[in-house]
């Protein structure tokens, strides 16, 4: 009995030359590429209302707020990721000359699914903790009313909070503005979840 063929790894250049020309997005991490499912329309609604709400909060500061097309480098660890919604306060830093490739999010947002909530919640994470210039992460359920808070402090450990009331704002020190999440989740249907479960 033989051994099943070794799966060829791509280097990070390899990576990019495929993705910048690919149809759909891949994450790329340590030689491999994964695959990112397509997202559901309460996944694409609190997506759409954050980066939203964020852009409007901080129109008149030196931030800039990406939605889920911008590519984010760990160069700590290789990792090569989409995040939801990223933000950068100050100067954007890219890798190379194209402005594709972000290495300095200040905050970053993940909204839950299913197939992606223990990646977001741990390896991810772990990943994205690497990064010097993070503040923040937030984790966004799409099924219920729940933002979950993760705020670098100045010793370098995460301090966690949670909200789960609709007439909550979530305060967000790294980027020094406050966010509904009346407006988080505006438009966003739970009962339709709930009937089909």
């Amino acid at each position: 009995m033989s051994a099943a063929a070794p799966k060829p790894r791509l280097t990070p250049e390899e990576y990019l030359e495929r993705e910048r020309l690919a149809e759909y997005k891949s994450e790329y991490f340590a030689g491999e590429i994964f695959a990112m499912t397509g997202a559901s329309e309460r996944h694409i609604l609190v997506v759409t209302n954050v980066s939203g709400e964020l852009r409007t909060l901080l129109k008149k500061r030196p931030c800039k707020v990406y939605s889920n097309d911008m590519r984010v480098k760990v160069s700590q660890t290789g990792l090569y990721t989409y995040p939801d919604v990223v933000v950068v306060c100050g100067k954007p830093e890219f890798e190379g000359d194209r402005e594709d490739i972000l290495l300095n999010p200040t905050l970053v947002v993940e909204v839950l699914s299913e197939s992606t909530e223990a990646y977001d919640r741990g390896k991810k994470f772990e990943h994205y903790r690497r990064i010097p210039s993070l503040g923040e992460y937030l984790l966004i359920a799409q099924d219920r009313c729940r933002i979950e808070q993760f705020i670098k402090q100045d010793d370098g450990k995460w301090l966690f909070s949670e909200v789960n009331s609709p007439d909550a704002i979530v305060k967000l020190p790294s980027v020094d503005c406050e966010l509904s999440v009346a407006e988080v989740y505006d438009k966003v249907d739970f009962e339709k979840e709930n009937q089909i479960k």
